[in-house]
Parts: structure tokens; sequence; C-alpha cells
């Protein structure tokens, strides 16, 4: 036995015991040999070896607990596991589900259950209001799908009327003895959270000692903040309330007193959620939230997501990019879906529960600053700060996610997938723009050191040091805004002024685009740029004009275009010629495939990893031919290289908690800088682990073979839009430990180790032992 000097040294020696323990410890809950559920065969698409083994983890662990949840990929297949998972959990029941989904795949989601589930009907939830205009859909009414497109026919009731129970019971048996069959209920995520328009409600004596402030109807007295009493002027866009300690000069248990009121001049409404919430708590059987990570913020979206928690049976949330980068990503999201187990660890709800939340699972940094004063007798001054870092312990994967969370990437669904390939460009500026770069950004500098901790400064600075490169022009002089004690209001003062270069000049960063455009078109194959800064300093038009003097056909999508409009959008531009598209990458974000456009190139790529995730997979997805090239352009040494470097550690951090550890693409940016990280890469990265587990995935290989013995994928266009997920679906706990390459055969390892570090390999899959539950 060599010598064991570091603990790296100890992980390649007992690499393999480590991963044959987490085997026999922490078994899966669903094996590749287990027998899946008769009701699977009953599903109008056939599933895939791994969809099946999907399917039945999602139905296993909502025999154990209420929530689940779906991370997967664009296009692997998350619409199939979650309706599959209702059909085989219902064990032939009718039953009833409300899907929450982006407005622009309402149609879609309907389209794929008619496709997926036999003998379902399907219904829209438009909205829940009083009036409204006559042209348009209202209330709840029943889609059909005629020759591929969905139309609404059939039965058309409200919400209102599902409520009543009439002569029955209850007002679900009511629904049963009128639809005896499975119903999905689908509603926009946007008309969901729709609520009634309101209006401040306080009152202006004209007279008496409170003459001019605003009282409070409930208690006749001023409204009192820390700045004194409120004014009609202190009151804005916001609802303002007041909790009320004392009626009459004599206290009374805390009441809160909101300082609005519906608005009944205006059309009455209500959010569909808030009152399925209230009023028609467990009528549904199943709640299904797709890209649930879009619900995560303090937004009457996100509150619909716990309301469908909180109101239905079983509830599952889908996404495709489940982290940001930062362990507090996930907060809002898991008090959400699970509650109870966030109090149980001491968590509560807002910022102060969300901040120890950060301390436990985040990555936070302290910088201390000490100056000296000018008087020598005085000590110095020490200032600190702490700010959150991106990162994430892996005790959050073990704590939370393990027991809630089924992780899928697309390159498990298919051997047919072509390669997938990011490449970094970091471009050097030409001298001219690096003089006028160099001088705003100290000039920049000067007003940071000057006006330290003016957020109007570090705004300004981060978006003109961004978007200056690309519109080096046409900028001006930059203002910031500082409160005036003297003057009692914020003033303006000048931060920098912007030096404006030629705008008829081609740029080092726009000649090596269209190099690449030019390179992939002389292939054959379009592609989609995308582009951030799209309407004050308009790049896209910039580009555009560029790419056609150079004899490029280029269209730009703007925001304009109807969300459920853009995939046709798409499909008249490819028909007209068009080589290359550029848009915003959210605009494209959720729910469209751009085969067409197997070459993406981000020109700028913004801050949110969500939305480049969700983007830069546009083209790879099932009915891909093409390999797929993702680049990431950049000016070379400035705020666009620190910001693709950001993303990358956010990236790490992400697939990091989601089980993978490829090093390739964006993630080369930034490395790992903290000792778990580091361990978990070397232990994966360098090192066999699981050397039974190949075995296993041959044999899932073996059954999709006998299933689908052709080398093309056996998919149609309409079940297309599904793909199938991996065999990671198929855990309740499926935490993924280790996985190495062997043999030129990618193996994985799932466990339930809380603190386990989690990995995500392409290719083969090894599932732990675990009984079945189904015959």
């Amino acid at each position: 036995m060599p010598e064991l000097s570091t603990i790296y040294d100890y992980m390649r020696a007992y690499a393999a015991h480590l991963g044959g323990r987490i085997l026999r410890e922490y078994p899966a809950l669903h094996r590749v040999e287990d027998p899946v559920s008769p009701r699977l065969r009953e599903l109008l698409r056939r599933p895939f070896p791994a969809q099946a083994i999907a399917i039945m983890g999602l139905a296993k662990r909502w025999q154990q607990a209420r929530t689940g949840m779906v991370v997967a990929e664009c296009g692997t297949g998350k619409t199939l596991i979650s309706l599959g998972g209702a059909h085989v959990h219902s064990n032939g029941e009718p039953f009833t589900a409300l899907a929450m989904v982006p407005p622009h795949l309402v149609e879609k989601w309907a389209r794929e259950t008619f496709l997926t589930l036999p003998g379902v009907r399907v219904f829209v939830v438009d909205d829940f209001r009083n009036g409204g205009d006559e042209s348009k859909d209202h209330g709840v009414n029943e889609v059909k799908l005629r020759k591929g497109n969905i139309v609404r026919e059939g039965l058309h009731t409200t919400l209102s009327e599902l409520r009543l129970r009439r002569d029955s019971p209850t007002s679900r048996q009511r629904w049963m003895s009128v639809c005896g069959r499975p119903s999905l209920f689908i509603v926009g995520r946007e008309r969901a959270k729709l609520g009634y328009f309101w209006r401040h409600a306080y009152r202006v004596p004209c007279s008496g000692q409170y003459q001019g402030c605003v009282v409070n109807p409930d208690t006749g007295q001023p409204v009192i903040v820390e700045s004194g009493r409120l004014t009609a002027a202190d009151f804005d866009n916001v609802k303002l309330a007041e909790t009320i300690e004392a009626r009459g000069g004599k206290p009374c248990r805390p009441l809160h007193s909101p300082l609005w009121q519906a608005d009944l001049d205006k059309t009455q409404r209500m959010a569909p959620i808030e009152f399925i919430g209230r009023y028609m708590p467990g009528w549904f059987d199943y709640a299904i939230c797709d890209e649930v990570h879009q619900l995560a913020g303090d937004t009457a979206q996100g509150n619909a997501l716990g309301t469908l928690a909180a109101c239905s049976d079983r509830i599952v949330g889908l996404t495709g990019t489940l982290l940001g980068g930062f362990a507090d990503d996930l907060f809002n999201t898991l008090y959400r879906l699970e509650a109870r187990r966030m109090k149980e660890h001491g968590y509560e709800w807002g910022a102060t529960g969300r901040s120890v939340f950060t301390q436990d699972y985040g990555v936070l940094e302290t910088i201390t600053k000490v100056e000296p004063e000018d008087n020598r007798c005085s000590k110095a001054k020490t200032t600190s700060v702490v700010r959150r870092k991106p990162g994430a312990s892996p005790l959050l994967f073990g704590e939370f996610l393990m027991q809630l969370c089924a992780f899928v990437f697309l390159e498990d669904i298919s051997d047919e997938l072509p390669p997938y390939e990011e490449s970094y460009i970091s471009v050097p500026m030409d001298e001219d723009m690096r003089e006028a770069y160099r001088e705003l950004e100290d000039n920049i500098r000067a007003a940071l050191k000057k006006h330290r901790g003016n957020r109007s400064v570090l705004s300004t600075m981060l978006n003109t040091l961004l978007v200056y490169p690309d519109h080096p022009y046409g900028l001006g002089t930059l203002y910031g805004t500082e409160f005036d004690g003297e003057l009692k209001r914020k003033v303006r003062f000048v931060i920098a002024e912007t030096r404006d270069l030629p705008p008829a000049r081609l740029y080092s960063k726009e000649r090596r685009l269209i190099q690449e455009i030019k390179t992939e078109l002389a292939e054959g194959r379009r592609c989609q740029v995308f582009v951030v800064y799209t309407h004050k300093h308009d790049v896209t038009a910039r580009l555009q004009g560029i790419l056609n003097d150079e004899g490029i056909r280029s269209a730009v999508l703007r925001a304009s275009v109807d969300t459920s409009k853009r995939e046709a959008w798409y499909a008249r531009q490819v028909k007209s010629g068009v080589q290359v598209v550029i848009c915003h990458p959210k605009l494209v974000e959720t729910g469209l495939d751009l085969l067409d456009f197997p070459t993406i190139v981000f020109y700028e790529s913004g801050y949110s990893l969500h939305t480049l995730r969700q983007a830069s997979r546009r083209s790879w997805r099932i009915g891909q031919s093409r390999p797929v090239r993702v680049k990431f352009l950049c000016y070379e040494g400035t705020m666009q290289t620190a910001c693709l470097r950001l993303m990358g550690k956010k990236l790490l951090v992400a697939l990091t908690m989601e089980g993978k550890f490829a090093g390739e693409g964006l993630q080369n940016i930034d490395e790992d800088d903290d000792m778990l990280s580091a361990m978990a890469r070397e232990l994966v990265e360098r090192n066999g682990i699981g050397e039974t587990a190949d075995s296993v995935w041959k044999a899932l290989s073996t059954e999709h073979k006998k299933l689908f013995p052709s080398t093309a994928c056996p998919l149609d266009d309409a079940s297309s839009v599904a793909a199938t997920p991996n065999l990671l679906n198929g855990l309740s706990n499926p935490a993924v430990l280790i996985d190495e390459t062997i043999g030129g055969d990618s193996v994985l390892i799932f466990g339930q180790r809380p603190g386990s570090l989690s990995r995500r390999p392409r290719g083969r899959t090894i599932v732990p032992e675990q009984a079945s539950l189904f015959g």
C-alpha cells in the first residue's frame, strides 16, 4: 500500500470501497431490473426504458411524500414525466390535475397531454372575472385536439361553479359525476396570479388636530412611520398597511389593517390560484408547476406556487435550471414546497431566514478595510463588508435536494444526440478603444472612491463598462444621484464623460463575429446570436446593419412578437432564407426548439445563469442531426471577461448541485476555489468508481435497443417535443456521488448520504437496489 500523504491519495486508494459502501447503505428507490407498473403500457406514447424508470421514481416518491421535483435539461421530457407519474400513481382512478405553465406553453401542454394520456379531458383556465372583453375567452373552457391544433370546444364553466356541490355530498364528487375521467386543468402563469385592481384606502381630515395627515379608517389615528406622520404625497403605487395594537385608547390583540381596497370602478376579477387556494383546497389531486425556477422570487407568481403546494394533494416542480449559482436561490422554492422541513431546520420565512440559510449553505466573503485617520492620535478606521459569492455547500444537496429532486441530462436520453461543444473566445480590443475604455474605467473608479457605497454609481459602472465596447458611441455624460442633506433631496452629479468612437467602423469583436458566422455559414449552418442590450443602446440593430453590409441575411426578434407566435416567426424567417437571427436570450428561454440554428453565439451573456443555460440548449435536443456549437465572445481584459468568469463560477456551482462535474466550455473559465469542490473533482476525474455500474447501464442499453432497434431517434414530430428523460428520474433520493470513465464508458453511482458530493456524467448510469413497490 503506497503512503497516503494527502486527502487525494486517500480518495484514490479507497475510491472503490467508498463507492461500494454507498451502494449498500443508500440504495436507490428503483432499479433497472425492477418491474414497472403495467399502467405504463396504457400510455399513448410508449416510454423509453429510462422514461419508465423516471415515471416509476416519481410515483414512488409521491407514495412517501407530497412533493417532488424534476430538474431536467430542455427537451428531456419533463411534461411526459409529470403526466406519466400522475397516471401511474392514480392507479386507475380518475384524477384531477392542475398545471401552472408559462403563458406561451399553454397550448403545447394541452397538445402533449392528448398525445400522452388515454381518455383525458383538458381544460384551460382563462381567467376568473366578472365582465371583460366579450371577444375573448373567459372562465374555464374545455379544449380538443383537431388536426394537430388546440381548439376551445366542449364544456364551458367557471371556477366558482366547480366549487359548488349542488346536490352532491362534495363539489369533487359532483365533478366526477360530470367527468368520470382523468382531467387536466392548465392555467398560464401570468393569468394565475392576475388579481383585482386596487386603490388606496385612507382618510385625510380637512380640520382638527390631524388636518392634512393620513389617518387609518379603522382607528381614526394618523399613520406613524419612522420619519413621522404619513401624508397623501407619501403614497405611491405600493400597497401599504399597518398593524393596530390599540383601539379607542385601549390595547387589543395585533390586527392587520390594510390601507388599500378593491377598486369597484374597474374590471372585477380575482387571481385563479388565489381562488383555488381559498375555496377549493383538496379539489386537485396533482399540481404541476413548469419552469419552477422562475417562481423563486418574492412575487405574486412565486406566492402562487406556495398556494398550489398547500391546496393540492401532490405537487411536482419542473425546471431545467434549479440553481442560479447561489445557495439562497433555492430558499423560497424549498420553503414553498417543503415548509415543514425548512421550519424543522430552524429557518423562518423572510429575509432573516434567508440570511441564516445563506450562512449555513452558501459562500460568504468578508472584506475588512483598514484606513488610517489623518490625525495620528486617532485610531485607524475599520470597515467590514459581507457579501455572498457563487457557491453552495454539498450539505445542501444532502439535506434537501437528495430527497426532493431527480436530475436529468439530455445526453442520457438518446445515443443519437449529436456532439455538443462550448468554446470561449476572448478578443483583444483595438488600440483606440482600449485607450477610451481604460480612461472611462479610471474615471468611474475615481467616482466610486469619491462616492463610496453609492448604488447609482455601481449600477452605472456595471452597465456602461459592459455595453461601451459593443456600442462605443452615444452614451454621453454619465450621471449619478445622491441625497443632499441641505437641500433635502437627491441631486445629480457627473460620474464620467464617455469618448465617442466612429460608429461606421468595424471593431475587433465585430470582425471576429463576422468571421465566425461566415465560417459556420460555409458549412451550411445557420447562426443564432444572443445580445443583452436591446433598448436604449441597441446592439442588435448595429449587428444587423453590420451583417447586412457583409451580405449576410439577418433578422431581429423583438419582444413585441407575442410569445405564442415566436415559433411561427422563426419558421417564416427560415423559409425566407434568413441565415442569422439576433435577439435577447430571454425571448427564447423556454419552449422553443431552434433545430435550424445549430450554432449559437453569445455576443453578450448577461448575469442570469437561468437564462444562459436555457438559451444555450435551444438547438441541442431530440431531433437535432448536426453538431451543436455554442460560442461565448468577449473583449479581453474588460468587464465582459469578468462577467463570463462569474457566470462560469456560477455554472460550476449549479452543475455541482445537479451532480455534473463536466470540466468543459464556460465552466473552464473559473476553477473551484473551495476544498470540497476540489476534492469532488479529484475523485470524479481521476479515479475509477463503481465498476459494477457498467453492467447495469449495459442492461438498460440492451433493453433500449430491443425496443428501438433503428439508429435514428424513433420520435415523430409530435412526440419530439417531450423527449425522454434519463435514468436518474427513477430515484426518490437521487444523490449522485461519483462517476468516472472506465473503459470508455461513463458510470454513475447514486446514494442518499447527507453531505455527499454530487456528480452527473454523460452516458452510463447505475441505480442501486431497492424493493419494487409495483407488480
